[in-house]
């Protein structure tokens, strides 16, 4: 969705470079499915809509006006263009953000404030007085309250933080150190060692964990003891000639059915990072799916639970398990829980993510890389977080190596 976004803003930006083209509604708050795409169109001319309904990615065109059109992407999306002024510009960022239980309470409490709140601006309902609408930020403030970062704005207690100045300092892409899980053509990857180890230098990242697959998945060659040690070899001597970015000699190790993990114990000891995750058996009951990941959980050599609950977005539902239960057994022991970056999975969700936060579970966020350009999908993650309500020091891999070592589950003392 953003890249579709990101097109047509361009698209649009370059026949009208004095405008400014804004995506709003869930693409901004960084949901984690989008219905269609909005964008609103501040200080552009009518003829806008003209350029807008005729580009290229456009299939049909579903309706025409002076300041809304609708069309149909080859994406097989529905999107949405809305002129407006720039004094309507706040009061439009907001409204069409959203959400709309978000959006129900402001205008109740504008309404109690004697003031009426729509997309064209903050009015006084005395005079009709405009009271604010340029600026997003002069609502808010209007109203009593603090911005909202759009990523929080689903009425889960942000109204409330916002007045009494609480909201969290969220999480940004800037604050993460590492990657914690990824995967070379030493299983599924699709890209060397030393290749991954240069992206994520070039991204941005201080430390990149190297987890390709145990033996269970043979589908992705994944490797058994001798091969994981030889591999972590491999790992820890390019860590003697690279600068700028360290190496952990890692496995994404299954969990079995039976909860037993796919890796001896003492081979997953003589690893740096251990990512234990469930890749078959989703149909499991919800009882024996429980007492697997609780055991997957006990194992004192796995640092992480990789993409939790197993969901594939719009394509397989989350396994079925006790959350209550594997949420008090990885706070008890002190393990982390994944926010997994592929845009597919974005796994754990937002909901449970914070759950586990309450709960003082350490989180992580990861790529999950299989090519070089998915590092950038820890942007996506980052959403999650955000949605969350997550800070960077909620976070284990916002942190460095050298502090982030000690918090592991294998070296961490309860």
């Amino acid at each position: 969705m953003a890249v579709v976004a990101a097109a047509l803003t361009g698209a649009l930006s370059a026949v009208q470079p004095a405008a400014e083209f804004v995506p709003v509604g869930s693409l901004r708050r960084r949901a984690e499915t989008c219905g269609d795409l909005d964008i609103l169109a501040v200080g552009a001319s009518a003829d806008v809509m003209a350029t807008f309904t005729t580009l290229p990615q456009v299939v049909r065109v579903l309706g025409h006006g002076d300041t809304k059109s609708s069309v149909l992407l080859d994406a097989g999306l529905q999107a949405d263009l809305r002129l407006v002024t720039a004094q309507q510009r706040g009061a439009a960022m907001q409204y069409f953000t959203g959400s709309k239980a978000h959006n129900i309470a402001l205008r109740d409490r504008a309404m109690a404030l004697g003031l009426r709140l729509n997309e064209y601006g903050l009015t006084r309902l005395a005079d009709g007085a405009v009271v604010a609408g340029a600026g997003e930020e002069d609502i808010y403030d209007a109203l009593g309250l603090a911005w909202v970062p759009p990523e929080l704005r689903e009425n889960r207690g942000e109204i409330e933080a916002a007045e009494q100045r609480t909201l969290p300092s969220l999480i940004t892409r800037q604050d993460l150190r590492g990657d914690l899980h990824s995967h070379t053509t030493a299983t599924d990857g699709k890209e060397d060692l030393e290749t991954m180890a240069r992206a994520a230098r070039a991204a941005g990242l201080e430390y990149l964990a190297v987890t390709d697959h145990s033996q269970a998945l043979a589908m992705a060659n994944g490797l058994d003891e001798r091969r994981t040690l030889e591999h972590a070899g491999r790992i820890r001597a390019l860590n003697a000639r690279l600068d700028g970015v360290r190496l952990l000699a890692g496995i994404e190790c299954d969990i079995r059915s039976d909860g037993t993990l796919d890796l001896a114990d003492d081979c997953l000891a003589q690893l740096d990072f251990v990512v234990a995750s469930v890749h078959s058996g989703f149909g499991l009951e919800p009882a024996a799916m429980t007492d697997r990941l609780l055991a997957a959980i006990a194992c004192p050599w796995v640092d992480v639970i990789g993409h939790p609950t197993g969901r594939m977005l719009l394509r397989r539902e989350p396994l079925r398990f006790d959350v209550d239960a594997v949420l008090t057994a990885a706070a008890a022991c002190g393990i982390a829980l994944e926010i997994n970056c592929q845009i597919h999975r974005l796994d754990l969700g937002d909901t449970l993510a914070r759950a586990a936060r309450d709960r003082g579970i350490p989180l992580v966020i990861s790529s999950d890389a299989h090519t070089t350009a998915e590092f950038e999908t820890l942007e996506w993650g980052i959403g999650v977080a955000r949605r969350a309500w997550l800070t960077s020091s909620d976070v284990l891999n916002t942190r460095p190596l050298n502090a982030l070592t000690p918090l592991l589950r294998r070296h961490r003392k309860l």
